[in-house]
């Protein structure tokens, strides 16, 4: 197969290889390098890198509505299209273009979770299985025919960044079978029930803000899901502090929500809306991240002290 791969961030990565591997890229398109960090440096995207790695034309064009980009797709001639995570809404004339279709490669068990966020938003929502989806590509969001679907449990440990290499490594394997079976002309593609949808809005920072009136267990999955980036967070006599690991406490206090009950090697265990949340691994400001009986260690936390603003 001749293929153009659409992708950016590092979830893309493992399926851009396999596809290197096992096929010919022809080429590779990605979003344009971004400044990042405090001094903005401007870096490669990791698909441009892996595709700059094998000496694949690497294009990033600012829109793919341009036409000089439309010209370029069709000088490549690929037999079929894959995208996964890149970025851009992609126009009728490009789904068009290769012959054998343009294929996503989604972070969910479609219909569910259609859109940004899929990967956080199912650990946040407290799922106990998600997985992959290859699809034909449509005009809408997610909404096209499914080629295969691939579960993946999600473990009580996984955090976001745990289960995103898991949904990578899963991409890698079920667009490879999925290619297959567009080769052998196995394909039953099944429509998405539209009215089991549902969507997985973009994450944001704003988020990450722990409301200790919650569930603890739902803090716990915040907590989860937000884990390494963009990070739960709270406040402690007015410094931010950054929240990576908790644990759910059916027994709580008579004490505020917000409250410390008490900060020990186990943790710092706050009064939420039922139980406690015992935090276990945080970063405070101007500090690396380490496990609470490690902060304990240099620092006093004061028990009867709120969290939060």
């Amino acid at each position: 197969m001749r293929i153009v791969f659409f992708g950016t961030p590092e979830f893309a990565v493992p399926i851009l290889q396999r596809l290197i591997d096992t096929h010919e890229v022809a080429a590779v398109v990605s979003q344009p390098d971004k400044p990042k960090g405090r001094g903005k440096k401007v870096i490669p995207t990791p698909v441009k890198l892996l595709g700059e790695k094998y000496n694949i034309p690497v294009i990033q064009p600012k829109s793919v509505n341009e036409s000089t980009f439309k010209e370029q797709m069709r000088e490549f001639a690929p037999d079929i299209i894959v995208l996964a995570a890149f970025g851009q809404l992609i126009p009728e004339e490009l789904l068009r273009l290769p012959r054998y279709g343009f294929v996503n490669v989604h972070a969910s068990l479609l219909p569910k979770y259609r859109g940004a966020a899929p990967i956080q938003r199912a650990i946040i929502d407290g799922e106990s299985v998600t997985g992959v989806t290859i699809m034909y590509m449509v005009k809408e969001l997610d909404a096209g025919d499914m080629i295969l679907k691939k579960p993946l449990p999600i473990e009580a440990g996984d955090t976001y960044g745990t289960l995103h290499d898991k949904m990578a490594s899963l991409g890698a394997d079920a667009i490879t079978e999925a290619i297959e079976m567009i080769e052998r002309g196995e394909v039953r593609a099944e429509k998405q029930d539209d009215s089991a949808s549902s969507y997985a809005h973009k994450i944001t920072k704003e988020m990450g803000e722990l409301d200790f009136s919650r569930n603890s267990k739902e803090l716990v999955n915040l907590i989860r899901g937000l884990n390494p980036n963009p990070g739960a967070y709270t406040f402690y006599k007015g410094e931010k502090i950054k929240v990576y690991s908790a644990k759910a406490e059916k027994n709580g206090s008579g004490r505020a929500v917000g409250s410390i009950i008490r900060a020990d090697k186990n943790g710092i265990a706050v009064k939420t809306g039922s139980g406690a949340l015992i935090i276990t691994e945080i970063q405070a400001a101007n500090s690396k991240k380490m496990s609470v009986r490690d902060y304990l260690l240099g620092h006093k936390i004061d028990v009867g002290q709120t969290l939060g603003r």
